[in-house]
């Protein structure tokens, strides 16, 4: 089942190529199917922790997971790309 767009999302693995770590939240903003017929992708806008965006990226969608009742947010700085 699709996530609905335009929900915020946390993404289910850590991202390094863009500085994003399991359990980041995002708002699911679109979905792009694969070129060549695998997994879909989600687009993704990231923002910081005064809500400002500071990212668009697309991520396998098994990369993406609805955000839980029992989760609480937090804070991090963003990391250093590897």
């Amino acid at each position: 089942m699709k996530l609905a767009l335009y929900q915020r999302v946390a993404l289910a693995t850590d991202e390094p190529e863009f500085r994003l770590k399991k359990g980041d939240v995002a708002m699911l903003v679109d979905y792009v199917p694969h070129p060549s017929g695998g997994e879909d992708g989600c687009v993704l806008e990231i923002f910081n922790a005064l809500g400002e965006s500071i990212a668009v990226v697309t991520v396998r969608e098994s990369h993406v997971e609805p955000l839980q009742a029992d989760e609480i947010l937090s804070v991090r700085h963003i990391a250093k790309a590897v």
